[in-house]
């Protein structure tokens, strides 16, 4: 009798009532709802599945599958993930960064904590590594042809990062976040997931969870957000110009365009080279004709592995301890607010533009300069031809859309050489 009591009351179901586990049962029902909007209403499932069923699993009481502790503090402790006692000392240290209590009650002086598997697979969020990886398989699937075919659309993939830097400020005035921790925040505003994810595990690893879950949750309504930020920002005479056809780029200038771009964007903004650098050399493999089996690889197999350790890794971060908490709902309010303002930013600078060029730019484009690719660019397309049916503006869009992927890499590298 006394050793069913004992497996009774070791149980996840028991451990439900000790503590403040209750979250863990909130944040059960969260990972549902995520997974049903991932799977039932498609809102990026490829990423929002795996982080939602992450954030199922770290929230069994139990599973030990994830242990905030090994990496507390915003460093990787390696000498308790290789078995060392946690120390007095260690605990003080912990204390002193200003650790969560929550966090430093899941460890005991002495005790030797047995990694999870997802103690493992975060490792390689950690050390940046999966975004970089992404950022290569993302580079080898996109044509930057309409961006060298229209130069002047990189100013409107650069003004759409306004929403990055407003964020910032906003959070910053709010008095809830630190310097590092808003520019983490102010990453979700580039619409880029990967992105935002190696922002926040530089600047503030112990907000991942819902930053992640912000950025592809509002990546995915896109097509919701944007609309009424456009209209409200252009004329009805604004939505129906036609711009003329792109220029056809020639295979030399596909060629040199990441090799300059990486080593120009690694020179001014170093923090950002690991993004800048996987996200071209991905291109280059696509656009050099050599490496043909490296190129499939790289945009099938590789993002695809590496989409799944990136999500469930991300997820598991999302503890009840650390998402349930005024700092998350302010930073999905602060996510919407990102959004909004890089939308206005790229439709604004079009408008100026407009006032010194012989040949207009349909300002609708501008709104495609946040990185959520090829999305943002698709509601410019539906919204220019809601005003004019004979209008195609999806490659015009396109240039200033792979812009805010260069932009948004490059304004993360900013927050992380100012705060990281």
């Amino acid at each position: 009798m006394e050793a069913i009591l004992d497996f009774v009351n070791s149980s996840g179901f028991a451990l439900f009532a000790q503590g403040d586990n209750w979250k863990c049962l909130v944040m059960l029902g969260i990972a549902c709802l995520l997974l049903y909007l991932g799977i039932v209403k498609k809102f990026e499932p490829l990423l929002l599945v795996p982080i939602a069923f992450g954030m199922l699993i770290t929230n069994l009481p139990g599973a030990n599958m994830f242990h905030e502790i090994f990496f507390a503090g915003g460093h990787i402790h390696w000498d308790l993930i290789g078995g060392a006692p946690v120390t007095q000392e260690f605990i003080n240290e912990l204390a002193a960064a200003q650790v969560s209590d929550a966090v430093l009650a899941t460890a005991a002086v002495g005790q030797s904590i047995t990694p999870g598997l997802v103690d493992i697979l975060y490792l390689g969020v950690k050390l940046g590594i999966y975004p970089c990886l992404i950022f290569m398989g993302v580079g080898a699937m996109t044509d930057f042809g309409p961006l060298i075919a229209n130069p002047k659309s990189l100013l409107l993939g650069a003004a759409a990062q306004l929403g990055i830097f407003m964020t910032f400020v906003g959070c910053r005035l709010s008095g809830l976040f630190t310097s590092a921790e808003a520019g983490s925040i102010g990453i979700i505003g580039g619409a880029d997931g990967p992105t935002a994810i190696y922002g926040a595990t530089m600047l503030a690893p112990h907000l991942l969870g819902p930053i992640a879950v912000a950025a592809y949750s509002y990546m995915a309504l896109v097509p919701v957000i944007q609309p009424p930020i456009m209209r409200l920002l252009t004329t009805e005479a604004e939505r129906r110009i036609v711009m003329k056809p792109l220029r056809q780029v020639s295979k030399t200038e596909k060629i040199i365009f990441p090799i300059m771009v990486a080593v120009f964007v690694a020179l001014l903004v170093p923090s950002a080279a690991p993004l800048i650098a996987c996200l071209m050399l991905g291109n280059l493999f696509k656009e050099c004709g050599v490496v043909e089996r490296l190129s499939k690889t790289v945009q099938n197999e590789l993002i695809n592995i590496v989409t799944i350790f990136l999500g469930v890794s991300v997820g598991c971060t999302a503890t009840g301890r650390t998402f349930l908490s005024l700092q998350t709902i302010a930073i999905m309010v602060m996510g919407v607010v990102a959004f909004g303002f890089g939308t206005a930013g790229g439709v604004i600078l079009a408008k100026i533009m407009n006032l010194f060029l012989k040949e207009k730019i349909n300002p609708l484009i501008g709104s495609a300069g946040v990185s959520a690719v090829p999305m943002a660019a698709r509601v410019s397309q539906v919204e220019g031809q809601k005003a004019n049916p004979s209008n195609f503006l999806l490659m015009h869009a396109m240039g200033p859309n792979v812009a805010g992927v260069i932009g948004s890499a490059i304004a993360a590298g900013v927050m992380i050489s100012l705060f990281g």
